[in-house]
């Protein structure tokens, strides 16, 4: 038997993940076979079943990669905003704008959703824990008036999530998103202190 070090231990995972990321993006999920995924990848389909047990568990590597890199580029836009009420709206924005990148659509807003259903709940938790520490920011500095932050990070987190699948679902994406933002940008003005 063969063992294998920590560090190709992790290249052959990260191989995995690249590979299945570039094919689940061009064919979607269903149109993958496992061993056309592993042919491309230069490995076997025990090396797939090693690191996360079946193309299933693969999808879900892929989609928390693509969460976590997403979540980084969503704190860039707060971290890089002089003024925190912009930063916030730019970046709910932002995320609806992502719903229109195709790996993004494709991945985590139709294939997570369908085989999945939709993010992890560690994905989710981190969300709506990113959420809630800005909207208890803003609360704190007096640009929204005190309420439940809980409750109103819940209704944003998922007025957002629900609009980003509903732009991803349709043919007109970009009309829909537009639509979406209009609504939004309604929404956040009315959530301003307005004392």
């Amino acid at each position: 038997m063969v063992r294998r070090t920590r560090a190709e231990m992790e290249e052959t995972r990260a191989t995995l993940l690249m590979t299945a990321r570039k094919v689940f993006s061009e064919r979607g999920y269903a149109d993958t076979s496992m061993d056309d995924l592993t042919a491309q990848a230069g490995l076997t389909r025990g090396a797939l079943y090693h690191h996360f047990g079946d193309k299933k568990g693969l999808l879900a590597a892929v989609v928390d990669q693509i969460d976590d890199e997403m979540d980084q580029r969503l704190q860039a836009i707060s971290d890089s905003a002089e003024d925190p009420w912009e930063g916030f709206c730019s970046r709910c924005r932002a995320y609806l704008e992502m719903a229109l990148e195709h790996e993004f659509q494709r991945i985590v807003l139709r294939d997570a959703k369908a085989v999945l259903g939709g993010a992890s709940p560690e994905s989710q938790r981190h969300c709506m824990e990113s959420m809630q520490h800005l909207i208890r920011n803003l609360i704190t500095s007096g640009i929204i008036d005190n309420v439940s932050v809980e409750g109103l990070a819940s209704l944003i987190y998922g007025s957002l999530a629900e609009a980003a699948f509903w732009i991803a679902e349709g043919n007109d994406s970009d009309t829909r998103l537009a639509q979406a933002i209009k609504a939004l940008n309604l929404l956040l003005r009315g959530l301003r202190s307005t004392g």
